[in-house]
């Protein structure tokens, strides 16, 4: 296993079990107590734990998506890259194509650029910013609307309806939380553009790594009968893979 993966694994452990010793830790995840003390330090340094004498517990939901989409992008950035890559393989010559605002979405930048004929409409200024420092000959679309500096997005009614007034082959869009029983979730308040987005398109695929599965948010983005794809790591839980699948809803893992 990956040092990568076992902080993944372990940040799920502290969410879902509450404030653990680093005793416990050690032995569910099989490793020496000075390797989970590593492991916690650095992910104090990410604000995604809170050290406690003797052990830890996860940084709250509502703290860890308070950040900027910057500091996501920053976050399992590896994994991010490996899912995107994923993403866009699954993109041909000549298709249209959404983009959701996201630290997993914007990775797939780099493989479209060299796409054919490619349409693409996207309501985050990261992906038009770096989609056009690439120089590339695609068809670029953006909604408008009303911009949030926070996630450097366009939202509201204009862009909603900017994007219902198009017909897409395929949406990608992440999530900052998965239920395996109702879909997709988030903390944002403002994630009705992205329910546009799935009205807009044939083909919903959710790129998302797998520490958002069981994490509870609020608000449903993308219902779980309207995903056709996900594309996660391989911390995926053999159980919600397996639910994914009996729902009809193919789960590739990278």
């Amino acid at each position: 296993m990956s040092v990568e993966l076992r902080r993944e694994m372990l940040i799920r452990y502290l969410r879902e079990n509450g404030r653990t010793n680093v005793t416990e830790l050690a032995e569910h995840f099989n490793i020496t107590g000075a390797t989970v003390r590593s492991d916690l330090r650095h992910l104090e340094k990410l604000n995604q734990v809170v050290r406690r004498y003797g052990g830890a517990e996860a940084v709250t939901q509502l703290i860890a998506e308070d950040r900027t989409l910057d500091e996501k992008t920053r976050l399992n950035q590896e994994i991010k890259k490996r899912i995107g890559a994923k993403a866009a393989s699954l993109v041909y010559d000549g298709e249209s194509i959404i983009l959701d605002n996201g630290s997993t979405t914007l990775q797939m930048v780099p493989w479209l650029v060299e796409k054919v004929a490619l349409t693409l409409m996207t309501n985050s200024l990261l992906i038009v910013n770096d989609i056009v420092a690439r120089d590339s000959n695609m068809t670029l679309l953006m909604p408008g609307g009303t911009y949030r500096k926070h996630s450097s997005s366009f939202h509201g009614g204009l862009a909603e309806q900017a994007f219902r007034s198009f017909t897409f082959d395929k949406l990608f869009t992440g999530a900052d939380g998965f239920d395996i029983e109702t879909g997709t979730t988030t903390f944002n308040e403002a994630y009705q553009v992205s329910q546009a987005m799935c009205q807009a398109a044939r083909q919903v695929i959710v790129v998302t790594d797998s520490s958002k599965f069981g994490r509870k948010t609020p608000n449903i983005v993308v219902p779980i009968e309207k995903i056709n794809l996900v594309i996660t790591d391989s911390g995926i839980r053999p159980e919600d893979k397996l639910a994914l699948e009996q729902k009809g809803i193919k789960v590739l893992v990278v």
